[in-house]
């Protein structure tokens, strides 16, 4: 008798230890778990840790709750400007509701990336190409505005989306690289004429202020022969000043009468 009682102790003693392995799950930090029992959701979202099921019964699926990272292929587009071009960006989003994002959408990281390569299309034939290539940033919130709009009923919320890169055609790059190189030269030139101006100015002033000290003309000149001197060439060119000249003409005596023959 106490034989056959052991047995049977042993026996409903493995029995739990059978359901229990059966039974037991684990999930981790970053996960939910979402049981369908009998392919109905039974209770809430398990929390992480360890938790129990009804073996055979009940069927737990487990939620990835990070933020993922999912890179949006390469889309082809004509902008509003009828330009070319290739765009490809990057998507973050994360889960914050695992029932709808298993019960809602058969596959929601498909769905998601999608809905981003549409919404990616969109945009770029609703932009220019200056806008593609300098306001990223408002385009980018744009484009989380409508990827967003869907995922929120799947349980999925958008954390951000940039755009990485876009690709022109090379003669587009050829244009591109002769509206700067002309848009530079046209500075330079401009550059170069007011810095004209205003010397013309300043030569002007000292022009007009040298035209009332007569003096100030030749130490100018004499200012210009040290500086060419200490050169030390073997020629000297020394301008001659007309105003010199012109003294000299008036302090010359008058010619005297021709003689009459």
């Amino acid at each position: 008798m106490l034989q056959e009682l052991l047995v049977a102790g042993a026996a409903v003693g493995s029995a739990c230890v059978v359901y229990v392995v059966a039974a037991a799950r684990v999930v981790k930090q970053y996960e939910r778990g979402v049981v369908f029992r009998l392919g109905r959701v039974a209770g809430d979202v398990r929390a992480p840790g360890f938790t129990m099921v009804v073996p055979f019964v009940d069927r737990l699926r487990k939620v990835n709750m990070q933020i993922v990272t999912m890179p949006v292929p390469a889309q082809e587009g004509i902008t509003r400007d009828n330009v070319t071009v290739r765009v490809d960006a990057v998507v973050y989003f994360r889960v914050v509701n695992a029932a709808d994002a298993i019960v809602t959408v058969e596959d929601y990281r498909f769905a998601v990336s999608q809905m981003a390569q549409t919404s990616l299309r969109s945009i770029i034939g609703k932009s220019d190409l200056d806008d593609l290539l300098s306001s990223r940033e408002k385009l980018n919130q744009g484009l989380e505005l409508m990827i967003d709009s869907p995922a929120v009923g799947w349980g999925v919320q958008i954390d951000r989306v940039e755009i990485k890169d876009v690709s022109l055609p090379e003669t587009m790059k050829r244009s591109m690289a002769r509206q700067a190189e002309a848009d530079r030269e046209r500075r330079a030139r401009i550059i170069n004429a007011d810095a004209e101006l205003q010397a013309s100015k300043k030569l002007a002033e000292a022009a007009e202020q040298m035209s009332e000290q007569p003096a100030a003309l030749q130490l100018r000149l004499l200012q210009t022969v040290v500086a060419v001197a200490a050169e030390k060439n073997s020629t000297l060119v020394l301008p001659f000043p007309v105003e010199l000249l012109r003294f000299l003409e008036r302090a010359a005596p008058p010619p005297p009468p021709p003689v009459e023959k």
